[in-house]
């Protein structure tokens, strides 16, 4: 797949996204991007402060006066549906975010039998099962039954993380006991003794009314926005038994060739072709190993060995089911699962899944245009610039126009590897060189059909000149902690 994907947000993104997106989509595909991922377009419990993960009503697309106002925190559903128009226009895919695990934001109370469960082993029990009240009653009364008259209640979810007891308000994990579940659903990640519950009000995949509208919902969200797939949020908090189902009814009633990527955050790569694997191969994976890998390197400098920067990769295991990312809205600075790359670092990164021949990648939003936000940690405000990676569009365009055919790896010094592409009938290849020490070199045969070639940094890195000898071997060199793409 030689695409390239855009994250076209991040977690504390301003403005109106779907007019910014219609506004730069352009420059976008000047790039050589072939897909773009949208955040979330359903209203939030949170209105428009809400980032779309705090899912209240999944048919409202900022059509409804719900939660504060009709736009979600990116626009109006017309917005929305303008922007995904537009991308299609340009030849992009659209990915839609889409959040199945869990609803915010109920209605009314009901009275529910809950057991408290412990956070880190919710396998196990607090105390005796009792009666409180929890929202779980969801019935859109501003939506009125348009698009669907499901109206959901405690049957619909097994968990929930605040209730009120006697008119005492209580915070931590409750399971919910229906006629559907007295336990949490087995078919999930095993982190916390079972992790089927994150937050909010917890889907019960068991209940065969809830996998109906699940269905009916989909189809109505394909049919209304015509995105090319869809990315799934925390899947492995999800019933792989009811993903199987319902992947399936996608691609055989509702849209083929719907592309299909989940996050299932793991650092080790085992356990996301373990996932994989039960999943029969339906859906595309982050790779989320190889993001650590990235965030260690940076860390450690000249201390992390080069040569292993693939090791443990999602990529390494299943190169035609990874998604490759440096960073996204969850690992950026002051969010849940913050693991930066440091700056320095980034330019190797995207040279990485941007110029090597198995990845898919996935761009930053700010990595590409920059970010400035505030956010507060423990009581203090603190601000964030982001700035932009001043060498990713040379590499973007060093994908479109080198970054073709075979490619041999040349990964045997701790702080200096390298790779050629050898290139194919329409474009000539290129030499990749990156340091994480001092300046470095790589020794390398490019064939008696090169002899004499000269080569030039593209990326304007190095000011020298590269000749092959007689034979077509040269020397590629690469500046202290840093990436050069030699080209003929």
């Amino acid at each position: 797949m030689n695409g390239v994907i855009i994250q076209f947000f991040h977690w504390y993104h301003e403005g109106n996204l779907w007019n910014e997106y219609t506004e730069k989509g352009d420059y976008l595909r000047s790039l050589g991007f072939t897909a773009v991922w949208f955040p979330p377009a359903t209203k939030c419990v949170l209105g428009k402060e809400g980032r779309g993960y705090d899912v209240y009503d999944p048919y409202d697309l900022g059509e409804f006066n719900q939660k504060g106002g009709i736009p979600t925190r990116y626009g109006t559903k017309e917005e929305y549906l303008s922007a995904i128009d537009k991308a299609h226009e340009l030849g992009f895919s659209v990915y839609a975010d889409i959040v199945m695990n869990h609803r915010m934001g109920g209605d009314e109370m009901e009275t529910v039998t809950v057991h408290q469960v412990k956070e880190e082993n919710r396998n196990e029990t607090i105390g005796e099962p009792f009666t409180a009240k929890a929202f779980t009653k969801f019935f859109f009364p501003e939506r009125n039954g348009k698009y669907s008259d499901f109206s959901w209640d405690y049957t619909c979810f097994n968990g929930v993380d605040y209730i009120l007891k006697d008119d005492e308000e209580l915070k931590g994990i409750f399971r919910i006991h229906n006629k559907y579940a007295t336990e949490w659903n087995e078919t999930v990640s095993h982190e916390f003794g079972n992790y089927d519950y994150l937050m909010g009000a917890n889907i019960e995949y068991r209940n065969p009314l809830v996998v109906s509208e699940m269905e009916r919902w989909i189809k109505w969200y394909l049919e209304t926005t015509h995105v090319d797939g869809l990315r799934l949020d925390a899947v492995k908090h999800i019933s792989v038994d009811f993903l199987q189902d319902w992947i399936s009814y996608i691609k055989t009633e509702l849209q083929p060739d719907c592309y299909i990527l989940g996050e299932f955050w793991r650092d080790e790569a085992e356990k996301i072709v373990h996932f994989s694997d039960q999943i029969k191969e339906m859906i595309s994976c982050f790779d989320v190993p190889l993001h650590y890998n990235f965030f260690t390197a940076s860390k450690q400098g000249r201390d992390y060995d080069l040569s292993h920067i693939l090791k443990g990769s999602f990529l390494e295991k299943k190169p035609v089911f990874s998604v490759s990312f440096v960073e996204n809205h969850d690992t950026q600075k002051l969010q849940a699962l913050e693991s930066t790359v440091k700056d320095w670092f980034k330019p190797a990164a995207y040279a990485i899944i941007l110029l090597m021949e198995a990845a898919y990648p996935c761009v930053f939003y700010p990595d590409l245009f920059g970010a400035e936000y505030k956010d507060i940690r423990e009581g203090e405000e603190i601000k964030v610039i982001m700035p932009k990676v001043h060498i990713l569009p040379k590499l973007l365009e060093a994908r479109q126009k080198f970054a073709h055919g075979e490619q041999i790896n040349y990964f045997n010094h701790p702080n200096c590897i390298a790779w050629v592409r050898k290139g194919n009938a329409e474009h000539s290849g290129c030499i990749v060189v990156i340091s994480n020490s001092e300046e470095g070199y790589k020794d390398i045969d490019l064939g008696k059909e090169n002899a004499y070639s000269v080569y030039k940094d593209f990326t304007e890195q190095r000011e020298d000149k590269i000749k092959a000898d007689g034979n077509g071997q040269a020397r590629f060199t690469v500046n202290s902690q840093s990436v050069s793409v030699w080209i003929k």
